[in-house]
């Protein structure tokens, strides 16, 4: 398929315009083990991170009847605790739910079909979200949740499962929302020179943008993503004009005024439009 100049150029220009808040940008990033270490070691000063094992990026869960999910970035480290970190940039009101599902889904993957359910013990979840806006409308920098007993809230649930909800529109910190204080910044784009942890991302970024791979799978997948939207804009057209044709022939339309119909509708030839009508 062809591509116009238009588009490359925008696909350039987003590409060059990227931020930390931009998905993929934020997947780039994260896969730099050390800077992924510092941020969950931020989010999170009370553990003691020591190794990561792995790190993915953009990772594809789900089972084929499943809801597919995509996770930002999925880390596993050496105590086996798992961590979830994303970027939301627009509210779309369903955090919740959205996080009820995901838990659902790692479990899912962590689970072997005769396993005991204590297998799960030994993978502690963590849940990072990065938002740009107060999903709770409180003004924290920092929303932690975790289960309780409502009736004697210093009993756990104890399902080792930990949700925090970063706010970055929050203007008070507690201290120990001071590590990430200053990433919180750098999603408003108020770059703290002083930091090396801020200097340490955005060179980083810096680096991405000037690597020629990175950039050029940055443009296929926009252009693919691009054709696929073709692609099945074509299909809906082809679907919705087969369906009128059906409707039209059953409630015994004449061909000539289908035809007409579809000339008037669709602006096809009278020679497209004999091809629907076989």
């Amino acid at each position: 398929m062809h591509h116009n100049l238009d588009e490359v150029a925008k696909y350039e220009q987003q590409w060059n315009e990227m931020t930390i808040t931009s998905d993929p940008m934020f997947g780039m990033v994260m896969e730099n083990k050390e800077i992924c270490i510092q941020l969950i070691q931020r989010a999170l000063p009370h553990l003691q991170l020591k190794e990561i094992v792995n790190i993915e990026t953009q990772k594809d869960v789900g089972n084929v009847a499943a809801k597919k999910v995509r996770y930002d970035v999925y880390v596993l480290d050496k105590d086996n605790r798992i961590f979830i970190i994303e970027m939301q940039i627009t509210d779309r009101k369903n955090l919740p739910f959205r996080l009820r599902y995901y838990l659902g889904q790692i479990d899912q993957e962590l689970l072997k079909p005769n396993d005991d359910y204590r297998v799960l013990a030994k993978y502690p979840t963590y849940v990072i979200m990065f938002c740009n806006f107060d999903y709770y409308n409180l003004g924290l920098a920092r929303y932690e949740f975790e289960m309780r007993c409502t009736n004697k809230l210093g009993l756990k649930f104890g399902d080792k499962r930990t949700i925090i909800i970063f706010n970055a529109t929050a203007k008070e910190f507690s201290k120990s929302d001071i590590p990430i204080k200053s990433f919180l910044a750098l999603m408003n784009n108020q770059v703290d020179n002083k930091s090396k942890f801020i200097r340490q991302i955005q060179t980083e970024i810096a680096n991405i943008k000037e690597n020629p791979e990175r950039r050029r799978g940055y443009m296929k997948f926009q252009t693919l993503l691009a054709d696929a939207k073709y692609e099945g804009k074509v299909e809906e057209r082809e679907k919705a004009i087969a369906i009128l044709v059906k409707s039209l022939k059953d409630v015994k339309i004449s061909d000539e005024d289908i035809k007409a119909k579809l000339r008037e509708n669709y602006d096809l030839s009278d020679k497209e439009a004999d091809k629907y009508l076989q």
